[in-house]
């Protein structure tokens, strides 16, 4: 169907190296999109070309700190020129410090708050007023179910994620009328490599404790896959979605909706 296609569109997903990121731009890719993305290092951004070259997929890498304001423009004014004006943004990069609360010092807790919520605000601002000129513009945040959550040793990630659901919905509010749409995307529990140790069956073939709780909270009894994000995330980049804004899409498995099961 023509409205979810992405063809001729420039996307920019930051930290798109691997993982969530690498997946919802290889969905674009496969849309038609040409993919852009980011990382803090060249031996990451190296990876990740390698990664998008081994799917048969041309990508473009820059190397970039998205909480340096000055290097974000430069980049932005550098993709501009070199691949063309950016259609869809995606705010993937971000970082997880799990420490109880009254352990975490101040800067660690501003660390996590400068990557996960001040990024996505300074690569917006870097993008919108092309997007204003063109016409049209997407911009998705990976939010997460801590947008609506708390949880142990979670207090900086939780307070971030809540800050970019709301801003989200004021990029929505500032900028719908110029045909941008701004909306979230809150990932449930996904299988990743860096979970696979939660996830294995032990030698006496029961499950990990944390395995079971996510289990026993998610109507769907499984773990998310990195796949299961590249729908929505089309969906929200296409025309399909141009009067979607401000919205948040929880690709959970329904635990948002759940309140578990009853012990027995």
């Amino acid at each position: 169907m023509k409205k979810f296609s992405l063809e001729g569109k420039v996307a920019l997903i930051t930290g798109a190296s691997y993982g969530i990121g690498f997946a919802i731009a290889s969905a674009y890719a496969g849309a038609g999109a040409v993919i852009v993305f980011n990382d803090i290092r060249q031996e990451l951004v190296d990876k990740g070309l390698a990664a998008y070259e081994e799917k048969g997929i041309k990508a473009h890498g820059y190397v970039c700190d998205v909480t340096d304001e000055t290097q974000v423009q430069a980049m932005v004014t550098q993709i501009e020129k070199e691949v063309g004006v950016i259609d869809i943004l995606v705010n993937n990069a971000g970082i997880i410090k799990r420490i109880p609360m009254c352990d975490m010092t101040a800067e660690q807790f501003r660390q996590v708050i400068d990557v996960d919520l001040n990024a996505p605000f300074i690569v917006s601002k870097a993008v919108i007023p092309s997007m204003i000129k063109k016409g049209h513009g997407k911009i998705i945040n990976i939010c997460s179910m801590m947008s609506e959550l708390g949880r142990e040793t979670v207090s900086a990630y939780a307070a971030a994620k809540g800050g970019l659901k709301m801003l989200t919905r004021n990029i929505a509010s500032e900028y719908g009328e110029f045909n941008i749409q701004c909306n979230g995307i809150g990932p449930g529990y996904i299988a990743t490599p860096q979970t696979a140790p939660l996830r294995e069956i032990r030698p006496d073939g029961s499950r990990h404790p944390f395995d079971q709780f996510i289990l026993a909270k998610t109507p769907a009894a499984r773990w998310g896959v990195t796949e299961d994000l590249q729908g929505p995330a089309v969906f929200l980049a296409s025309e399909a979605s141009d009067f979607v804004n401000g919205h948040v899409l929880y690709v959970d498995g329904g635990i948002l909706a759940y309140i578990g099961k009853q012990p027995q």
